[in-house]
């Protein structure tokens, strides 16, 4: 940044910052610094504050609560009527690394983790063996070691922000959906924002704005240079990029998650959905749903429940992978069955993408992802063979709607698994923690500029390449625990816009391990202090980046909040199943929270 540019930021958050001390709906008291502030008489159509989030996921959720600890203002918007995004929307159980319980996460992660484990065992009639756990897992799924109900985790995320509301730094605006980003050079002034459900459009300004949607939708709708799909080899250099040019359309496959359980002897068919026909053929478009069959879907050597009859019980049991609620572990009769949440092959949507397409087109793939998921309920109610009856259908799973926010039983908005990408001053390659290449056979790159880490394995959604087969099995093992480096997040261009999410500069290849709840936790959590820091100090964040003295103040802070900016050693990255499942090879005896074992 050159001196008249410097000059120009200076007078730019000046010009911002001050605001009037009434708040956004006539109850916000101003705060120390500033206060959110209305411009329009009394309408609430013109906001202000600090930082807008723009985003209610994790990531959104973790910077608003980082900037407002700093005694900053915040307004957060969010598209759906829940706030937690990957964990609560989208009813995605938390996936992690197998180190999570010790390291390898922020404070406030850590805290969040505990908040909801303590949930439970206030408000649930569990066990006494499942109260004494340490390492509660209510849902006892084998992805990782807390799954938990979505509406556990809005409780605990409410909890976490409820001084921070009725102090006045939080607003938050649910079912609003941003419409348009007003740029002025390299600066964005505003964003405006559709309320859903009053049809009021409201224009957002701060000095800083935060981008945590799902899928980088203020970075397409500013112009703001970015990344679609997938690089090629030529330009990263990376084993995993593509071997020919670049592919846009090249992206991970989305979810529309359900939840259900079971009640033998009920009958709760739904509706035959409208695109069944096309989504029960296993050729078109997505994975086959053929070969799943009842004994697939509990597993050889389990119940109806879920619930392990003998040894080795652990084998291909889909239903307890990402449960939210193993039944087992709350006293009997509580609970007339488990809650699993369905994120399968069978249901994941590979017939189009959401980045870089028309609004129209991202409208048509979400809706009929929506229906491929029904059709797989539908499916497995009427048509699964059960091979031990010669049975069709199982009439007793019921969609649980109620358990996520909706009448038919899906979460609230997909589960995505990648977004578009900022053009950042640092692109993270997964050459810089690749193993098995001479250059990092010690290591992975250290970042000078570390802000956080992560520590799960390259884990790609994609249908296998030629003569590589999966892309997330064969790469198993050849990654190194990697740290988040500060100038992913710093925009090659513009001064005020910061990624809060999955859209911070990465490689697609390189996201395939930074998409995970700690990690999205992480860069909200950074996103929201690098904002407040940069309002205390009168400081653009590339300015923090790359002057030695504003970096290692920046760090400590980071450090002082509770943020971890290496890993304690070397070692390999991994999933939290992959670890017991590959590494230790102890799936089928290792305990996984089902307090009836204990």
């Amino acid at each position: 940044m050159n001196p008249a540019q410097y000059l120009n930021r200076r007078a730019f958050l000046k010009s911002t910052v001050a605001v009037p001390a009434l708040g956004a709906y006539g109850y916000f008291a101003r705060s120390q610094a500033t206060g959110p502030s209305r411009k329009d008489g009394g309408g609430g159509r013109e906001l202000r504050s600090d930082v807008v989030v723009i985003g209610g996921g994790f990531g959104g959720i973790a910077a608003a609560l980082a900037a407002a600890r700093r005694g900053r203002t915040v307004i957060v918007t969010e598209e759906t009527a829940w706030i937690g995004g990957q964990a609560t929307t989208q009813c995605v159980p938390l996936d992690e690394h197998p180190w999570i319980e010790q390291y390898g996460r922020t404070q406030s992660y850590a805290d969040f983790r505990k908040g909801v484990r303590d949930y439970y065992r206030r408000h649930y009639p569990l066990t006494l063996a499942a109260r004494a756990d340490r390492s509660l897992n209510p849902g006892a799924g084998w992805v990782s070691a807390l799954c938990f109900e979505p509406r556990v985790g809005i409780a605990v995320l409410e909890a976490m922000l409820a001084s921070h509301r009725s102090a006045g730094r939080i607003l938050i605006l649910p079912r609003h959906c941003p419409t348009q980003v007003l740029t002025d050079g390299d600066c964005v002034r505003a964003v405006t924002v559709h309320d859903n459900t009053t049809g009021v459009e409201r224009v957002l300004t701060a000095p800083y704005f935060l981008d945590a949607t799902e899928l980088g939708e203020l970075i397409e709708m500013g112009s703001i240079e970015h990344v679609v799909g997938a690089e090629s080899q030529a330009e990263t250099g990376e084993p995993n990029a593509l071997e020919g040019p670049a592919d846009p359309m090249d992206q991970m496959g989305f979810t529309h998650v359900f939840a259900m359980d079971y009640l033998p002897g009920e009958d709760h068919t739904i509706e035959r959905p409208r695109d069944y026909a096309r989504w029960r053929n296993p050729s078109a478009g997505s994975a086959s749903r053929s070969p799943l069959t009842v004994a697939d879907l509990f597993g050889h050597e389990r119940d109806y429940f879920g619930r392990p009859v003998r040894a080795g019980a652990y084998v291909s049991a889909p239903w307890s992978f990402r449960r939210l609620l193993c039944r087992c572990n709350f006293a009997p009769g509580a609970f007339p069955s488990d809650v699993t949440s369905v994120i399968w092959g069978q249901n994941e949507y590979r017939a189009g993408v959401l980045c870089g397409v028309s609004a129209e087109t991202r409208r048509r793939h979400m809706e009929a992802a929506r229906h491929l998921s029904l059709s797989l309920m539908y499916w497995m109610q009427t048509e699964m063979p059960d091979p031990a009856t010669g049975a069709l259908g199982l009439r007793g799973l019921r969609p649980r709607g109620d358990v996520l926010g909706t009448a038919d039983g899906l979460a609230q908005y997909p589960y995505i698994r990648e977004s578009c990408r900022i053009r950042a001053e640092y692109v993270v390659r997964e050459t810089d923690f690749r193993n098995d290449i001479p250059a990092r056979r010690e290591g992975p790159v250290k970042y000078k500029d570390s802000v956080g880490v992560g520590g799960y394995r390259i884990d790609i959604h994609k249908p296998a390449r030629a003569s590589r087969g999966s892309l997330t099995d064969s790469n198993h093992g050849k990654h190194w625990r990697q740290q988040i480096p500060l100038g992913a997040f710093i925009p090659v261009r513009i001064e005020n816009l910061l990624p809060a999410c999955k859209n911070l500069g990465v490689t697609s290849v390189v996201n395939g391990a930074f998409r995970l709840h700690p990690v999205e936790w992480n860069v909200g959590e950074v996103a929201g202090s690098l904002a407040a820091f940069c309002l205390e100090r009168c400081l653009a964040p590339r300015q923090v980046r790359n002057t030695a003295a504003h970096l290692a103040d920046f760090q400590r802070e980071l450090v002082r909040q509770g943020v971890e900016l290496d890993w304690p050693g070397i070692e390999t990255a991994r999933s939290y199943y992959s670890h017991h499942n590959l590494e230790l090879r102890d799936i089928d005896t290792f305990y996984f929270g089902e307090a009836d074992r204990l």
